[in-house]
């Protein structure tokens, strides 16, 4: 149920709700959004999960009266996006770090916004760091696993722990199918191994979920050998 409150007992009070980001931030908390689940940028606010965030077509609507100038997005590819991420995240980040992110990556922007208000992190561009953001997606992951299996070198493991991996399970399709509805510039696939690419435009073919299998066989394969050490 939507927080009930009379928007008009706020009139008094606008002026003091500037166009900051702390403002603005502050207005949806006391609308009912919790903002812990949605992205900041000056342009736009971009749910993350709905159900979470409690950010209804009342709440929205109240929004847009105080925040005209601002668009809200309900991109529901970008909520799946941010459903895989968390998964990675909620695991990798430790609680008050400082993540050193990755320049001109609009979509690692968005999902490790919000971990500034749920963990109280901070990002930064250069420095010192706790955490660096590898914007490593699936896609070259996996080609990377079969690079290094047709190279006859076996399976090489990520060893980088104090690196996270927020796009680690999300494809180039999803990525660039949300960027593309959003007007950003699209991702390219960093592995340009031609080998690895034909063999997973093979199997895109005859098993379109063969990435997530992929991977988590690769996962299961480390885990099991760190277990035998």
């Amino acid at each position: 149920m939507d927080l009930m409150f009379d928007i008009s007992g706020l009139t008094s009070e606008e002026e003091k709700f500037s166009s900051s980001k702390k403002d603005v931030l502050k207005f949806l908390k006391v609308i009912g959004v919790d903002t812990r689940f949605i992205s900041y940028t000056p342009q736009k606010i971009y749910i993350n999960n709905l159900r979470f965030s409690k950010f209804s077509r009342t709440r929205e609507a109240t929004f847009n009266k105080q925040y005209p100038e601002i668009e809200v997005v309900r991109n529901t590819l970008f909520q799946k996006i941010c459903s895989k991420s968390a998964k990675l995240l909620t695991l990798e980040i430790k609680p008050n770090s400082t993540i050193l992110m990755p320049e001109d990556n609009y979509i690692c922007e968005l999902l490790l916004e919000p971990y500034t208000r749920k963990y109280g992190v901070n990002l930064v561009y250069e420095g010192d760091y706790d955490l660096k953001v590898n914007s490593l997606i699936l896609d070259d992951e996996v080609n990377n696993i079969f690079s290094s299996i047709f190279s006859g070198e076996g399976l090489e493991f990520r060893d980088n722990p104090d690196e996270i991996y927020p796009l680690l399970n999300v494809s180039l399709e999803w990525i660039n199918s949300f960027l593309e509805m959003d007007g950003q510039e699209l991702m390219e696939n960093e592995n340009t191994d031609d080998l690895a690419i034909s063999f997973s435009q093979f199997l895109e073919d005859v098993a379109p979920q063969y990435r997530e299998n992929v991977l988590k066989a690769s996962e299961y394969i480390e885990k099991k050998l760190k277990t035998e050490e």
